[in-house]
């Protein structure tokens, strides 16, 4: 029993003392440290691969290993799902090495930092906004690259989730009955992102809307407001000519044409209320 344990304590030690050989450590050589890190990162080891390439970094400045251990320390935080870190080294890479053949990559995966930590749409969209304009750069410095494609597929998966987060705000103001505040949302997801499933939706519900908003509100601004709903529906007709919901949409557009002709226009120089 005793041989066991001891043979048992023995294989434990050799392993220990393999993963320590593995490691990187602050007295290994530049070129050991480089070496043991890309090991680490071909295992799929990300966090202790980060650890070594962070420490070659600094001190193997000015050598080849640094700007190749800043490219790869970048890719082991992204490959962690540390992607604030990640962004943050794609950053100082292209600060540092604005020449390096990498550059083209290393900016496209900036932008896939902040494209990975876009929220569900109910939350700050800081992120979202963010990965849209950094796509958006790469887009114009690199149109020929590979990644150009696939760039403008995820500027409309973002931009399709700014304008869900604009038409669901319109549509809690409309819940609370707030019209104006409804109102100004429904025009921004219509106005701001005209090629999003959003805007038609958007420019049903604005008809809507208006017309809701002319019935709660004071003679004098009922007028105001069916013109609006009617002039929303012939921007509906215009923009989206094919949609499903125009059948909808023209039944709204009757209802606030013949509200509109019974309401009474007030004279010009009447004092008009706010409601």
């Amino acid at each position: 029993m005793r041989t066991l344990t001891i043979a048992l304590c023995s294989v434990i030690l050799l392993l220990t003392a393999c993963k320590n050989n593995e490691l990187v450590r602050r007295g290994d050589p530049v070129n050991v440290a480089f070496d043991k890190s890309m090991a680490l990162f071909e295992k799929e080891k990300y966090g202790d691969a980060a650890y070594g390439f962070d420490l070659v970094t600094r001190l193997g400045r000015g050598t080849s290993y640094s700007q190749d251990a800043q490219f790869y320390l970048a890719e082991s935080y992204y490959l962690d799902g540390q992607y604030i870190l990640a962004a943050s080294e794609y950053e100082r890479f292209i600060s540092y090495y604005p020449q390096n053949e990498k550059r083209q990559e290393v900016e496209y995966k900036r932008a896939l930092c902040y494209y990975e930590q876009s929220p569900r749409y109910r939350l700050d969209q800081s992120a979202t906004g963010r990965a849209i304009e950094l796509f958006q750069l790469f887009n114009n410095r690199y149109p020929n690259s590979e990644y150009v494609l696939e760039s403008a597929a995820k500027i409309d998966e973002l931009r399709n989730k700014l304008a869900r987060k604009s038409f669901e705000s319109a549509e809690f103001y409309l819940r609370i009955e707030s019209f104006l505040a409804a109102t100004i949302y429904f025009d921004q997801t219509i106005d701001q992102y005209p090629e999003s499933v959003w805007a038609e939706r958007a420019l049903v519900k604005l008809i809507e809307t208006y017309i809701v908003y002319a019935d709660r509100s004071i003679p004098s601004k009922q007028a105001e407001r069916y013109n609006s709903a009617v002039a929303t529906y012939e921007k509906f007709l215009q923009l989206f000519p094919q949609s499903a919901n125009r059948e909808r949409a023209e039944e709204m557009y009757v209802e606030a044409t013949r509200k509109l002709a019974q309401v009474d226009v007030p004279a010009s120089g009447d004092t008009i209320g706010s409601n």
